[in-house]
């Protein structure tokens, strides 16, 4: 049997009018500490993201979902945010905001395969 590993998650979501605190779940963010593992998965279904707001700028979201990825990897895009430690950058990306992309709290739960996880969670949260 494999041991089981701690991860937190925070389901993405699209808040195209704060006022209305009306979202859609369109992603998951998923870390990992004994894994080392920091990953965001999420989907751009244009149709959905109409749905909830027709003046939707999806060239922006897009932005801003690719940054969670660029953030999550390290990447240089990702700016000075993306340098921190690991850990920094999932509480980064999962602190409060008020903007289109918020994050719900974060939940704990337990796992042998944080990939795996990752695929169950956005399967079942978001598709």
């Amino acid at each position: 049997m494999q041991e089981k590993h701690l991860y937190e998650y925070a389901i993405i979501r699209l808040v195209p009018r704060v006022e209305r605190e009306e979202f859609l779940n369109v992603g998951v963010i998923l870390y990992c500490a004994d894994q080392n593992y920091l990953k965001t998965k999420f989907e751009l279904r244009h149709d959905k993201f109409r749905v909830v707001s027709d003046g939707l700028d999806i060239e922006e979201l897009t932005a801003r979902l690719c940054s969670f990825q660029q953030i999550c990897s390290g990447m240089e895009q990702g700016g000075s945010i993306a340098k921190l430690p690991i850990a920094e950058r999932f509480r980064w990306l999962t602190a409060a905001r008020s903007t289109m992309i918020q994050l719900s709290p974060v939940h704990p739960g337990l796992c042998e395969d944080a990939e795996e996880t990752l695929d169950k969670l956005y399967l079942s949260l978001v598709q």
